[in-house]
């Protein structure tokens, strides 16, 4: 039979997970549900190869995810009859029939984090797993002013987690933003790839600018000097949201996610 490719993209709420991919048996993962869940679709094994492996407790609006398959279904099939087996954490948003030569992970020309930080003297409740949270207030303008040094291509080995098993840490920055609605202080940042804890690391160290322990310059610094241990903190991974993977329109993919909106 002949076997096709298909595309998925996935939202999940991150917080009841340790993290996207499979590990030992008995640690509850997203890949392990979603593989699950499309297995008994497919009625034999499904296999997923993702656009990029998300840690514990973060969350992710626009996963993209593709597995091989020589079973004959609908496209409908794959995505509700997935829904149907999967936790209410989780849900497939969209399917799609791709080339061969397609991989979520290697085809993607681009992926965009949103990071939301609640900023107010009392921590979060009914959020408390969907936003970081900072009782000392912030100033989000001078951290976006800090931000835009990570702008274009970089090293960005400061920001860099020790575990981090990418071939080498140069990154290209294609936007980044920081902006205040309300009481929610948000990061947006859009790269052709990221590193292990690279988000959190750099909202770490915008942190400790907008409380103004740092000057906005004292990104630059921590960006040449390349030395994690001279960067800020690694924020929480409870306001950390994946939320679009870009491909080339060869592909015909929809954007894979939306922004997530609390305030």
């Amino acid at each position: 039979m002949v076997s096709k490719r298909i595309a998925l993209g996935i939202e999940y709420n991150g917080s009841g997970f340790n993290g996207y991919q499979m590990q030992a048996a008995g640690t509850r993962t997203v890949q392990e549900e979603l593989e699950k869940a499309l297995s008994k679709v497919a009625d034999e094994p499904v296999r997923l190869t993702c656009a990029g492996r998300t840690d514990t407790g973060v969350h992710a609006t626009g996963q993209v995810v593709h597995f091989d398959t020589a079973v004959q279904r609908e496209l409908k099939a794959w995505v509700f009859g997935g829904n149907t087996n999967l936790p209410r954490d989780i849900a497939i948003h969209w399917g799609r029939e791709v080339t061969d030569d397609f991989s979520a992970r290697f085809s993607a020309v681009s992926r965009s984090y949103r990071y939301i930080l609640f900023n107010r003297n009392v921590r979060p409740a009914i959020f408390q797993h969907n936003v970081a949270w900072s009782f000392e207030r912030l100033d989000a303008e001078v951290m976006n002013t800090a931000a835009q040094y990570l702008l274009g291509v970089h090293d960005f080995s400061a920001f860099r987690a020790s575990q981090c098993q990418a071939k080498h840490p140069v990154r290209e920055m294609q936007s980044i933003s920081v902006k205040r609605e309300g009481e929610y202080v948000i990061l947006d940042l859009k790269a052709n790839a990221f590193l292990h804890h690279m988000v959190r690391n750099i909202m770490g160290s915008l942190m400790a600018i907008g409380r103004n322990e740092k000057k906005a310059e004292w990104m630059r610094e921590i960006l040449l000097g390349q030395d994690r241990k001279k960067a800020g903190m690694t924020a929480s991974a409870a306001g950390l949201y994946l939320v679009n993977v870009e491909y080339p329109a060869e592909h015909g993919l929809p954007d894979s996610g939306w922004l997530p909106e609390i305030s």
